[in-house]
């Protein structure tokens, strides 16, 4: 009777520590490839359900028309700062899910500028109008084995354009839109 109850104390304390535990990881490195891009990324831990994503890569833009030869296309540099919530950590770790490589919910504020260094393109002399974005977005992270990730978000924000270095009268702000599904590597 005495090894049962202690099998079971030990087990509860097993379970207790297990889910209080929980934790972002403190640092991990990867990138990422969608339909309209490749970035590379690091997220770093502020707090068990909190880390900071930087990341740098490669916005496109296609376009087309009966006003173009042909169908265009845009690389453009992107620089994003996004911190992100983790918020069922816990909750994943009670039904014996994987947490590791930063799986779960979370909900993040995006924000993303896109500066006018230069771009890749298949027209000559293309330039893009410098900008800036803010959006709040709720997405999720999984893990395919070891190193491979998949992640999917949606939110709408705010996006105020730099008209004015590129030679426009005023500087112009928008609705931004982040639907994202991505497809990653994690080192």
């Amino acid at each position: 009777m005495k090894k049962n109850i202690l099998t079971l104390i030990f087990w509860g304390l097993t379970i207790i520590a297990k889910s209080q535990n929980a934790s972002v990881e403190k640092s991990t490195y990867g990138i990422q490839t969608g339909f309209l891009g490749i970035w590379a990324h690091n997220e770093m831990k502020l707090s068990k359900q909190i880390l900071l994503r930087s990341e740098i890569g490669f916005d496109t833009e296609i376009w087309g028309g009966s006003f173009y030869d042909r169908t265009g296309f845009v690389l453009a540099p992107v620089i994003t700062l996004e911190p992100r919530w983790y918020y069922n950590l816990n909750k994943r770790v009670k039904k014996d899910r994987r947490i590791d490589g930063n799986s779960g919910n979370f909900i993040s504020l995006k924000t993303s500028y896109h500066p006018d260094w230069f771009v890749i393109s298949n027209y000559d002399y293309v330039r893009i109008v410098s900008d800036i974005s803010i959006v709040p977005t709720w997405g999720i992270r999984r893990n395919i084995g070891n190193h491979l990730t998949y992640e999917t978000g949606i939110g709408i924000g705010y996006l105020y354009y730099f008209a004015k270095d590129a030679g426009y009268l005023k500087n112009e702000s928008d609705v931004a839109l982040n639907l994202h599904l991505r497809i990653g590597y994690r080192f």
